[in-house]
């Protein structure tokens, strides 16, 4: 209970929050209709109506929480308006960025680590690459990805999903593998080891810390990846395409609850891999 409770103070706090700006944001067309009606409302019937309006402004918690149940457990999953059907595209393309982002990250970082040569020249760029605003790469690669005759929407979307969870997992472990005191590697050098059994040994168990704490950050940021790599192509479906339908038709509600969803799936990926986490580092020594 005493981790719990602030955890639920701050959700109550933004709960509350949510509510007090919703019935902010959606007065104004309540005022409106009651004015071209001629009616005057009380304060209690403005706040009744400003959270249950079709298409508000910004939808109350439980305007979402409704249209999330509805899309998710009253329809079929393989229905266009189900949030499983596009969670699922939406999930296959950020596992497939994430694995693909973690191994190009970890392999320059070794690179980087045992190459002055690449580390003077890859490593600049791999900073400069993350300058680039996502939302203007993600349109030029999906347009390059079908000049070269690349079928499907997968690719593509792997591509941004590992352009944007490579790099954490770079900085951290270079970080990790340069994280041996020169104590450390000057002992095993005593011993007669070689680069390889340094590497297996030492820098490696060493940089897992590191390494989980970066792929966190990956996973959440290829998810990320995933839904703006949808949203060009919104015929492809995804979490993306689904906020990208309710802009375009004026349907806040199905946006809010896409929303709710790529938060709750992220919240499960980051779980699961601090579940490895605490399997992996217990079982190596390096955790209670």
């Amino acid at each position: 209970m005493r981790n719990i409770f602030p955890i639920l103070t701050v959700i109550i706090a933004m709960i509350i929050a949510w509510y007090v700006g919703a019935f902010m944001m959606n007065k104004k067309w309540t005022y409106d209709q009651a004015n071209r009606a001629g009616v005057e409302l009380t304060l209690g019937e403005v706040f009744t109506d400003t959270m249950a309006q079709p298409r508000p402004v910004l939808p109350a918690p439980h305007q979402v929480a409704v249209n999330f149940w509805e899309t998710t457990f009253e329809k079929k999953i393989t229905s266009r308006r189900s949030l499983v059907f596009h969670g699922w595209i939406t999930l296959k393309a950020t596992l497939t960025g994430f694995i693909f982002g973690t191994i190009l990250g970890t392999l320059l970082a070794v690179g980087i680590v045992y190459s002055r040569v690449m580390d003077m020249s890859i490593l600049p760029w791999a900073i400069i690459s993350q300058t680039v605003p996502i939302v203007a790469i993600a349109p030029m690669i999906v347009v390059l990805s079908n000049a070269v005759g690349i079928e499907g929407h997968l690719i593509p979307k792997t591509i941004i999903s590992a352009y944007l969870s490579f790099f954490p997992v770079l900085v951290s472990m270079i970080k990790g593998l340069r994280s041996p005191d020169q104590m450390q590697l000057d002992l095993l050098r005593t011993w007669g080891t070689g680069k390889s059994q340094t590497f297996w040994k030492l820098r490696l168990p060493g940089s897992m810390p590191f390494f989980f704490a970066a792929v966190k950050i990956a996973i959440a940021a290829s998810l990320v990846g995933a839904i703006v790599g949808e949203l060009p192509m919104s015929g492809s479906g995804g979490l993306g395409a689904r906020m990208l339908v309710g802009s375009q038709y004026g349907e806040p509600l199905f946006i809010w609850s896409a929303l709710a969803a790529a938060a709750l799936l992220a919240v499960v990926l980051v779980l699961i891999v601090g579940t490895i986490q605490k399997i992996m580092l217990k079982r190596m020594g390096m955790a209670q």
